[in-house]
């Protein structure tokens, strides 16, 4: 059984989630925070998606129990690996990454279809589904653009 300190620590992102006002801009911010320290090797980059990925439904339905509350604002770990999912494969320039974080905060908050649905259910799948989808939507609208300016050389 994990302790519930484990839980809280992992499911805040390291108490990221404590932070005022917009826990889930923090938990972005967070996300890209650790994307600069990944983005140089794509093996590891990939392997912490994966963990943090993992990590997020081991913990996050049971942070809901904790904090006795449907997907917690507090709980972050669901931003920190949408945001890794979102510049996932990308080549690194900083206008890649401003716009991938404007567009998963715009995906997450308005929750197309499928998020729609992730977000209504409990445990583990409500709260992270949500943020994945969003993430997916994100990369392929980031690699789309990318493509097509490399094809007509407006990237």
């Amino acid at each position: 059984m994990i302790p519930d300190y484990f839980i809280k620590v992992a499911a805040t992102f390291f108490y990221v989630g404590y932070l005022p006002l917009v826990p889930g801009t923090f938990g972005s911010i967070a996300g890209l925070i650790l994307y600069f320290f990944l983005k140089g090797n794509s093996l590891l980059y990939l392997a912490a998606v994966l963990l943090i990925g993992f990590l997020g439904f081991v913990c996050s339905g049971r942070a809901e129990k904790i904090f006795a509350t449907q997907d917690p604002k507090y709980v972050v770990i669901d931003e920190v690996t949408g945001m890794l999912i979102s510049l996932a494969f990308l080549p690194y320039d900083i206008k890649w990454v401003v716009i991938g974080f404007f567009l998963f905060r715009l995906l997450d908050t308005l929750k197309p279809f499928p998020a729609s649905r992730f977000q209504r259910m409990h445990g583990s799948l409500g709260i992270m589904g949500d943020d994945i989808v969003a993430g997916i939507y994100c990369n392929i609208v980031l690699q789309i653009v990318f493509w097509l300016g490399k094809c007509f050389r407006f990237s």
